[in-house]
């Protein structure tokens, strides 16, 4: 379900979160998921409904791979 924000409140947070996808930490994240994606499909490896985990260095389940796994993502949000 979309947050509930005013024209303005989306507009702006758009920008916040286009800038944070931006960084360079996000964008090498990005460009490993796809790597791992693309090779993980030329092999055959049955990957529809996962993701890539960077903590856990392989794919998992796309609700497990949210929230850092009830333990919050403090501790993985660094820079």
């Amino acid at each position: 379900m979309p947050q509930k924000l005013s024209p303005a409140a989306r507009k702006r947070k758009a920008c916040r979160d286009l800038a944070y996808a931006k960084t360079p930490r996000r964008r090498a994240m990005k460009a490993e998921n796809q790597k791992k994606r693309r090779s993980a499909l030329k092999r055959g490896v049955n990957i529809k409904g996962k993701d890539y985990d960077h903590n856990k260095k392989k794919f998992v389940p796309i609700k497990a791979n949210r929230g850092g796994y009830g333990k919050g993502t403090k501790k993985y949000n660094t820079k």
